[in-house]
């Protein structure tokens, strides 16, 4: 196709992406409050098994709900958007990456192609498990950061940063689990080599624990533990994977 073809299509895939996030965050709107109530309950079951007043004014015992609180007239409503735009980005994910691969696989080979779909799966997969990971350890890194707020500070948290705390604790997590593709996908091109990466272990540790230190958003240990070691495991797994498939391609004469 000419330029203005590819121009074309590529408006049509963006369309068609947008729309998908639009109808996803619409979705999140009518049912805001449920998410709002699932975003909370790492939350809740930390005030549940503390003893009362861990958690101040936020945790309701007689209700068994947690609070969250607003200190601007409008910080409900654009948490209330920011939720939907987010819900709609994961709800409209498959859309978009359907589009993306439409776009692109035209210009590639066949094997370019099936490295391409095996890498853009193991992304996704990883960085959904990334997120869930980081959601399972959100009670603990809020219970340490409660404790070291001190015995005479009272918990009231506003909905704006609770959210933005969330929000940046699973992309940090997601983004971190995504490295051992990269890595795999630098050893195949050649950049990187399994013996390069196996001889210099020690030091990727150490860049780990710094990298996590860095995006993890709470800054706790618990936080920090919890992604350096999958980090930690991912990174050998990747030298694995990378030596296993470098193998086959040499193998195969690609």
């Amino acid at each position: 196709m000419g330029l203005m073809d590819h121009l074309a299509e590529l408006r049509s895939r963006i369309i068609r992406s947008a729309l998908a996030v639009a109808a996803g965050a619409i979705v999140v709107l009518f049912a805001y409050n449920s998410v709002l109530r699932f975003l909370t309950e790492p939350y809740l079951e930390l005030c549940r098994r503390r003893q009362p007043g861990f958690c101040g004014l936020s945790y309701d015992s007689t209700l068994d709900s947690v609070s969250l609180f607003t200190m601007d007239p409008v910080e409900g409503f654009t948490t209330r958007m920011r939720i939907a735009t987010y819900g709609g980005i994961i709800l409209g994910l498959p859309v978009i990456l359907w589009q993306i691969w439409k776009f692109i696989v035209p210009a590639m080979h066949k094997n370019e192609r099936r490295y391409a779909l095996s890498f853009i799966s193991s992304a996704l997969a990883l960085f959904v498990a990334g997120g869930l990971l980081a959601f399972s350890t959100l009670g603990r890194a809020i219970e340490f950061l409660i404790e070291w707020s001190g015995d005479g500070v009272d918990q009231v948290f506003r909905v704006s940063s609770y959210i933005r705390l969330v929000t940046l604790m699973v992309i940090a997590f997601g983004i971190g689990f995504t490295v051992p593709v990269l890595l795999v996908f630098l050893q195949l091109i050649g950049v990187l080599t399994p013996k390069a990466l196996l001889g210099v272990w020690r030091y990727a540790i150490v860049g780990v624990v710094f990298i996590a230190a860095a995006i993890t958003p709470s800054g706790d240990p618990v936080s920090l533990a919890s992604l350096s070691v999958p980090m930690i495991v991912l990174y050998f797994l990747a030298i694995g994977v990378g030596s296993l498939l470098t193998r086959r391609r040499r193998s195969a004469g690609e």
